[in-house]
């Protein structure tokens, strides 16, 4: 029998990719997402909890949510984690790829409920992981670029290959590792079907311009 884990899921790419290097080797049964404190957006991405909700339920496992501000992010995945392990849980899978602090984070909180964090993509090449994610047929849409890097053009964009060399005139990391771009994942072998989402506005925040997505379906 395969560990029984959770996923640490944002709904973008990277949580996505690891997800799928992961489930040959763990059985996952649920996600995990924070949202802001009244409930409308997640804490990473900005997506609304029924995009998250659909992923989810096409991934077709169990969906753990917490309530939180950023100074009470620990705690509240801390309350998730807890919830997590009444499900059996004994590792979890987060998408973490360059950065020492996120993966220490994440080992933090994992040990503190006797749990091991699991970490697939760790120091992979970020030009490779984004060629892998599209190559198992994964699909996501940009939903957030920093105005300093990458203009309005982007938003929207589906990721493709020919993407990867705009990137690199712009100096921005394939896997958009320093903030440069996130995404939402609209369809992967793991989905039950695709989910098909529109922009009903933008808005600016702290240089970022984000598409403010619904689903539909």
């Amino acid at each position: 029998m395969r560990p029984t884990a959770a996923i640490s899921w944002s709904g973008g790419k990277d949580s996505c990719a690891a997800y799928h290097r992961a489930r040959s080797d763990f059985d996952i049964v649920c996600a995990i997402t924070m949202f802001n404190g009244d409930g409308t957006r997640s804490r990473s991405h900005g997506l609304r909890p029924e995009i998250l909700r659909a992923q989810v339920e096409r991934l077709g496992i169990a969906s753990i949510t917490e309530r939180c501000e950023w100074d009470t992010y620990d705690a509240a995945f801390d309350r998730a984690l807890s919830e997590a392990a009444r499900l059996g849980v004994k590792h979890v899978v987060f998408g973490d790829i360059l950065f020492d602090e996120y993966k220490q984070w994440a080992e933090r909180l994992a040990s503190g409920r006797n749990m091991t964090a699991v970490e697939p993509l760790w120091r992979q090449p970020t030009d490779r992981l984004y060629r892998d994610f599209l190559d198992i047929g994964g699909r996501a849409r940009i939903v957030t670029i920093r105005q300093t890097q990458l203009d309005d053009s982007f938003l929207g964009r589906e990721l493709d290959k020919d993407l990867l060399p705009l990137f690199a005139d712009r100096g921005v990391d394939p896997c958009g590792e320093n903030g440069e771009y996130h995404t939402v994942v609209t369809d992967c072998p793991a989905f039950a079907r695709p989910l098909s989402v529109r922009a009903t506005g933008r808005a600016i925040n702290s240089g970022c311009v984000a598409e403010d997505l619904v689903l539909d379906d």
